[in-house]
């Protein structure tokens, strides 16, 4: 259900917000994009808006469903970490390595770079056990670039 919610908020960027997802994976714990931007305020803009959105939403969606064994330890653990950043009024849900909130970002400067990078996000599923072959994964763009179509609207890197 959370994942659908960043799929969700993915695809609304490209659709409205000049967001160009080039590959991207969701693991459990942990997210990768490729991205670019069209929009005139800058790929900045478009993951603040999408940070923004989606946490705000899988927050709700946390403290609604009543089925999520761990809902009060997960609340918790997102308001522990909300109370050290002053920008928070309740919860702190995108981490970058406690206790930093940013992002990691690569520039992608080489067509080697690209296809490393490429490779490692695509990868994840597969050195973390959860399937044999990358194009299994279903929320992962390995399927777009395996010749099928996956879940996010993606601008191909070639």
């Amino acid at each position: 259900m959370y994942a659908d919610i960043v799929v969700e908020s993915l695809n609304y960027c490209v659709e409205n917000k000049g967001l160009l997802v080039h590959a991207w994976i969701i693991m459990p714990n942990h997210l990768h994009l490729i991205v670019s931007s069209t929009n005139e305020d800058g790929l900045s803009a478009n993951i603040r808006d999408f940070k923004k959105f989606t946490s705000q939403k899988i927050c709700k969606a946390i403290e609604n469903n009543k089925q999520e064994s761990r809902r009060n330890w997960i609340l918790w653990l997102l308001k522990s970490a909300g109370s050290d950043n002053k920008r928070n009024e309740t919860y702190q849900f995108w981490l970058g390595g406690i206790p930093q909130q940013d992002n990691h970002p690569i520039a992608l400067t080489d067509y080697n770079i690209m296809m490393s990078k490429l490779n490692y996000l695509h990868q994840n599923p597969v050195r973390a056990n959860v399937v044999r072959n990358i194009e299994e994964y279903y929320y992962s763009s390995a399927i777009d670039y395996k010749g099928g179509k996956g879940l996010v609207l993606i601008s191909y890197l070639f």
